[in-house]
């Protein structure tokens, strides 16, 4: 993947970038595997808003990605390398031998006409899934599941990575994107290799408008409100009021610890990402 740059025709153009999509083989997707996907414009049941600076955007269709590869053994042909609007990592068709179709995260290198498996005993390639314990270790990893069975919710966004540091007994160490060293189950399964798009992170929108096209609206701080809106609003020049950033509740905006105290995953971190 590259970083498509524009003419600067426009000031917004000057600073634009996208991606050249030059891993997308094709732009339709598979029918039978897409649904609908609703827009809640950051509205509860009851039609209030719960969730500010939401709303608008460009309709979408969910894909349905086979975070689980519960097909063992069963050779799959990547037939394509599609984009998917609803995460930032490109998603790869598969066909299978028995003749069933799914999409999995396209991790980093892969091509059009590969063959990939999910098993014990398959081959350490990019885009195979084993369980951890067949895993050999300082192998980057990705789509790690944290629980047996229940399908992979670690490292999925594009170009993230993991490495599998070390096991004993029944649990293993493996350092995420964060830093944080996570000691996970060895009958959990992973994805080998890097999540691909890796210049993901590089793009610039470069105006207002493909925000919103994202369906985000524009977030207004608090310092240019009202002192009626705000607690920070008001003032004839740029205040906070000499107090600690607060949002519109009062409730502490920066620096607050938010985890759970005493959570029942606290004896799984091993090192956590903030010394």
């Amino acid at each position: 993947m590259g970083i498509r740059t524009y003419n600067p025709i426009t000031p917004s153009r000057r600073e634009m970038t996208s991606s050249d999509f030059a891993e997308i083989t094709s732009k339709k997707p598979e029918k039978r595997l897409t649904a609908g996907k609703k827009s809640t414009g950051g509205r509860n049941n009851s039609g209030c808003v719960t969730t500010r600076f939401r709303g608008g955007g460009v309709k979408r269709r969910l894909r349905d990605i086979d975070f689980k590869r519960l097909k063992k053994d069963i050779p799959a042909t990547v037939k394509s390398i599609e984009y998917d609007p609803n995460r930032s990592a490109n998603i790869a068709l598969l066909y299978y031998a028995d003749g069933v179709k799914s999409y999995i995260l396209a991790p980093d290198g892969l091509k059009v006409g590969e063959t990939l498996m999910s098993g014990d005993k398959v081959e350490i390639k990019a885009g195979n899934a084993l369980k951890i314990k067949n895993i050999p270790l300082g192998i980057t990893v990705h789509n790690i599941e944290m629980t047996p069975g229940r399908g992979g919710q670690l490292v999925r966004s594009a170009g993230q990575t993991a490495v599998i540091r070390s096991k004993e007994g029944q649990y293993a160490q493996v350092k995420l994107p964060s830093g944080e060293i996570r000691m996970i189950n060895v009958e959990c399964s992973a994805t080998i290799g890097q999540v691909g798009n890796i210049e993901h992170m590089n793009i610039n929108l470069g105006k207002a408008g493909r925000k919103r096209y994202l369906g985000k609206k524009p977030h207004v701080r608090g310092v240019a409100m009202n002192p009626v809106d705000h607690p920070m609003g008001g003032g004839e020049g740029r205040t906070s009021g000499g107090g600690h950033p607060v949002s519109p509740w009062g409730q502490l905006a920066k620096g607050k610890k938010t985890r759970k105290r005493n959570s029942s995953s606290d004896k799984f971190i091993v090192e956590r990402r903030k010394k």
